[in-house]
């Protein structure tokens, strides 16, 4: 009698490429680099947090309320978000998917992001402007990491899906985006060039 092996609870992992991203980036980009050169707090708060990089998670995490490009990059990524939600069989009656923080990375060599969530919202994610030949990829821990205990260690020919993290390559254009409550990291970024990308976070809010 063969045994029968069901797959349940799946974390569904949403991406895709934007349309027309190029210039879209260009923009993006000329804005970062004017931002990451004035703004002191980011810079002050990357110095004890982000060591070797800038980001302005601790200063400017609203992006798409204040520059233009990123407005148009919130209004670009939005029915991709509110497809993830839908394949996620969520209830959205009465709400709307709102995009609640937005901010930028800028990892350079041998810079990284520890292993973390995103609590308080609901959709979480990355986007990819710059991203050199080599450049470190996203990682995924298996959520379920804190409910093993005398788990066997896998073969190293086991499948991709049985693994206990998952490796997504970076490039640019490119934009991943997950449940807020799924752990990732960003190894050192091995590049000489730098890593540039945005985080986002989605929220369910009550419509208007």
């Amino acid at each position: 009698m063969k045994l029968k092996i069901n797959s349940l609870f799946p974390t569904l992992i949403g991406s895709g490429t934007l349309p027309k991203f190029s210039s879209l980036n260009m923009k993006m980009m000329k804005d970062i680099l004017t931002l990451s050169k004035t703004d002191k707090m980011g810079q002050r708060w990357s110095q004890e947090n982000y060591k070797g990089g800038y980001t302005s998670y601790g200063s400017v995490s609203d992006l798409h309320l204040r520059y233009p490009s990123f407005s148009t990059f919130e209004s670009t990524l939005q029915p991709f978000a509110e497809s993830f939600a839908k394949s996620q069989g969520w209830n959205v009656k009465d709400f709307e998917i709102r995009m609640t923080h937005l901010w930028v990375n800028i990892m350079p060599e041998n810079t990284y992001h520890t292993l973390h969530f995103h609590p308080h919202s609901d959709i979480s994610g990355a986007y990819y402007l710059q991203t050199p030949e080599g450049s470190a990829p996203l990682k995924i821990e298996d959520p379920r990491m804190n409910f093993y205990m005398n788990a066997p260690l896998r073969e190293n020919s086991t499948e991709a899906s049985k693994e206990l993290y998952q490796v997504i390559s970076a490039k640019a254009g490119d934009f991943i985006m997950f449940e807020s409550w799924v752990k990732h990291e960003v190894p050192p970024n091995p590049s000489k060039k730098a890593r540039i990308s945005l985080s986002f976070n989605y929220s369910l809010e009550a419509e208007d």
